[in-house]
């Protein structure tokens, strides 16, 4: 999904409308945080997605993108990533990633936070945490100029103490007035990420994947989009726009009622 072109280096005017974008889709996410319950189906909270993102004015980035046929991205337990909405009903005891990105003026907000409906698994909830905490673990690495290394080297590690393992096959990403740019942000670290760096005026996510069993995975043949977990076993993420400044990683899609670093689900 990358375009191979120069990094892109934003500017004062260009960070602020990457700000905006963060902001608009993050408000978004709140929008649908209390409609992320048992009972409704994946497509009515995509019905909700496409919505509130044309009566604000903005538009949904998936709807289209490479012929995907919705307006958000909803993968419930073993699903890892890429979960097309439709008629399943979220059951008491499902964790179910959502992953929204909204276009704003021509700037790509992306973000995505994985829901415990009711009372869940042990291992469910566990994998949940840990992909939450391997995202704040690896912003917390990062600092102006540092290789993008950083983020695999300090997810591995984490996930792997646990138990848990690290889905390699889908990746962060540069983001700005295209949906994937440059550079790969990979959560193991690798030859390219270990020569990749993050400058001030990068924008980029963080996303995590992180499988309570093995990293691998399986593309449905079917539909070309949804990704499970090669065991069936469940696997959860979240996901950040992040901007690099000077002074190190700036947040560009916190939520006001969303969880916040530390959060214990």
């Amino acid at each position: 999904m990358l375009k191979q072109q120069k990094k892109l280096m934003l500017d004062e005017a260009q960070r602020d409308s990457m700000r905006r974008a963060g902001r608009v889709n993050a408000r978004l996410m709140d929008f649908l945080r209390p409609h992320v319950v048992a009972g409704v189906t994946t497509q009515s909270i995509d019905d909700l997605v496409a919505q509130w993102t044309r009566d604000h004015g903005h538009v949904p980035a998936t709807l289209g993108y490479q012929n995907y046929p919705k307006s958000c991205c909803i993968s419930v337990n073993e699903v890892i990533c890429h979960g097309i909405p439709g008629p399943y009903e979220l059951q008491p005891g499902d964790i179910v990633n959502v992953d929204i990105t909204t276009i704003v003026d021509g700037w790509h907000g992306d973000q995505s936070e994985t829901f415990l409906i009711e009372e869940v698994s042990e291992e469910r909830r566990a994998v949940t945490q840990c992909a939450f905490d391997c995202l704040y673990l690896a912003i917390d690495a990062l600092t102006p100029g540092c290789r993008v290394s950083e983020i695999g080297e300090t997810i591995v590690p984490e996930a792997h103490q646990r138990g848990f393992t690290v889905v390699r096959e889908y990746v962060g990403h540069g983001l700005g007035r295209q949906f994937h740019l440059d550079p790969s942000i990979p959560h193991y670290p690798n030859r390219e990420s270990r020569s990749d760096r993050l400058f001030p005026g990068m924008c980029f996510t963080v996303e995590p994947m992180i499988n309570a069993g093995t990293r691998y995975t399986r593309c449905d043949k079917q539909d070309g989009w949804t990704v499970r977990t090669k065991d069936g076993l469940p696997s959860a993420q979240f996901e950040h726009t992040l901007l690099m400044t000077e002074e190190g990683p700036e947040i560009l899609t916190l939520t006001e009622n969303g969880p916040r670093r530390g959060h214990q689900f």
